[in-house]
């Protein structure tokens, strides 16, 4: 299938969706499972969801800097009440979403410190390609190493966590 047609294809899903990912919400954070995905209940009730943060890549678990994203994510979120703005669902049927706590983007949050990627797509750098910029520059977290590798760059070669 080319782009256009992939494209097309996407957003009638979407139109086709009803718009069951325009709501956002409210929930507390109950579990940090790495650096890009979270546990969440809502405040109106209803079991936990689990979500991933979008427009970003956090290093794998077993990658270097992979358990200080997740720390720092929990330090932030564990136990918070965030606002969720769903997008959309992942191969995994995880919720992909914008989270915000306290006004505040935390996927761009979490490239700024540089514990994640601005989350690339072909040629598009990302939502956060200047957060991104801004870490590389500074050195700061995954960026303090010279090689970072991206999270399916690791895959690739190491395949998955285990």
């Amino acid at each position: 299938m080319n782009g256009r047609r992939r494209a097309l294809a996407v957003l009638a899903l979407l139109l086709a969706s009803g718009g069951a990912f325009s709501r956002s919400y409210e929930a507390v954070v109950v579990h940090v499972i790495d650096g890009d995905s979270l546990r969440v209940r809502p405040l109106d009730g209803g079991a936990p969801q689990e979500l991933r943060l979008q427009g970003i890549d956090a290093p794998e678990g077993c990658q270097p800097h992979g358990p200080a994203a997740r720390e720092a994510l929990r330090r932030r979120l564990l136990d918070q009440t965030v606002t969720i703005e769903p997008r959309a669902r992942d191969d995994y049927q995880r919720i992909v979403a914008r989270v915000r706590h306290r006004g505040e983007d935390i996927g761009g949050w979490l490239v700024q410190r540089g514990h994640a990627w601005s989350q690339r797509f072909r040629s598009h750098r990302g939502p956060y390609a200047s957060e991104e910029n801004r870490a590389r520059a500074a050195r700061r977290g995954l960026w303090a190493a010279d090689h970072a590798a991206e999270p399916r760059q690791f895959r690739r070669a190491h395949g998955p966590c285990r």
